[in-house]
């Protein structure tokens, strides 16, 4: 009797920590069935990204300018392997309507398209609302809506101060020219930069103003013309701003005679870096225009789902905009230079905006 009671008890006790173990695997299991969801959602949220395989950008000119095309370009070309995307560039395309090549870009597999210039800022919204593939415009912020269109503006302004500074300290005559090659809000704001420079270092420094024309950005002849005026009005170093059209005026500078009390004529560019063609040693600096860490942005943005919720801007502070330093620079030049680009990051410099050209000429007449 006692045996089996025992064997009973001995039975019972097996039962017991048989029913808890299967419990334990139990609640156990249940633990691993809710860890598996939360690493399915990490899964999720990454296969949820935006897959970029090709970007395309359309310019105007082509991409051989030493400018606006060809930085756009380039800059876009560094977005794509930045990665790992296929990039189509349609350069040259004009400045008409542009909507069928935009068309074209987005229906042949494009999944980012980069419209390069102002003039595309109707056409290239319409396209990505007809198409649903984001597009960037150019200074136009009320085009900016979430999910399709974000716009780049410049603080080309920051980078004129910047070069008005390097003229101030190196005119001879205190007289510097700017030359634009069209009416281009970018041209008139880092037109009032440069002078606001200028006057920083000379306060009595004198200008000579030109404009090729209303739209005269790859008017080469045009250049050379208009900066033959302002060097004929005493300007030994000129400011130019045109895309192709500065290929003439650079013949102008290049050629020309130097005003009196000069030694010779100076050109300070923008956008591109012309050094490797620049034959005559006339090139003293470049307002330098980096559009690749925009480009990468907006395509970070794409991916993350916040690409037309901001706007986004190429400013000195970014390094978006910056001074071309050459050999032509003394040190101590430069030093002002660096001096007044920590001035505008800081904010202790505060560059006027001269947004259209009355805005610049009144700047200009003091």
């Amino acid at each position: 009797m006692e045996k089996r009671f025992l064997a009973g008890v001995r039975v019972s006790v097996f039962l017991v920590a048989f029913l808890l173990a299967l419990f334990a695997v139990g609640c156990g299991g249940e633990d691993e069935e809710e860890a598996t969801p939360a690493g399915n959602g990490a899964e999720t949220a990454a296969e949820d990204q935006v897959e970029i395989d090709k970007i395309a950008i359309v310019a105007p000119e082509k991409a051989n300018d030493y400018g606006w095309n060809q930085q756009g370009v380039e800059g876009a070309r560094a977005a794509a392997e930045s990665i790992g995307a296929e990039i189509e560039v349609a350069d040259g395309a004009g400045y008409e309507d542009v909507s069928p090549i935009l068309r074209q870009l987005a229906d042949g597999g494009a999944d980012f398209v980069i419209a390069q210039a102002s003039g595309y800022n109707t056409a290239a919204p319409e396209v990505a609302q007809e198409t649903e593939v984001p597009v960037v415009t150019y200074d136009k912020p009320d085009n900016t809506t979430p999910g399709l269109v974000a716009d780049i503006s410049t603080s080309a302004y920051q980078g004129g101060y910047l070069a008005g500074v390097l003229a101030g300290h190196m005119t001879q005559t205190n007289t510097l020219g700017i030359v634009e090659s069209a009416d281009d809000t970018n041209w008139h704001k880092q037109a009032g930069g440069f002078v606001a420079g200028a006057r920083s270092v000379k306060p009595d420094v004198r200008f000579r103003l030109a404009q090729i024309g209303q739209a005269g950005y790859a008017d080469a002849a045009g250049g050379r013309r208009v900066t033959n005026s302002v060097i004929a009005g005493g300007a030994d170093i000129v400011f130019g701003m045109g895309d192709g059209s500065t290929f003439g005026m650079i013949q102008a500078v290049e050629t020309a005679e130097p005003p009196a009390g000069a030694d010779q004529v100076w050109f300070i560019d923008v956008i591109g870096d012309k050094t490797s063609i620049d034959e005559q040693g006339v090139l003293l600096s470049s307002v330098l225009w980096d559009f690749s860490g925009t480009f990468m942005q907006a395509l970070e943005d794409i991916q993350n789902g916040t690409f037309g919720e901001k706007g986004y801007d190429l400013n000195v502070e970014n390094g978006g905009m910056s001074l071309l330093q050459t050999e032509h620079i003394p040190d101590d030049v430069w030093a002002e230079v660096e001096a007044a680009k920590e001035g505008i990051i800081d904010g202790s410099i505060e560059v006027p905006i001269t947004a259209t050209k009355g805005e610049l000429d009144a700047l200009i007449q003091g």
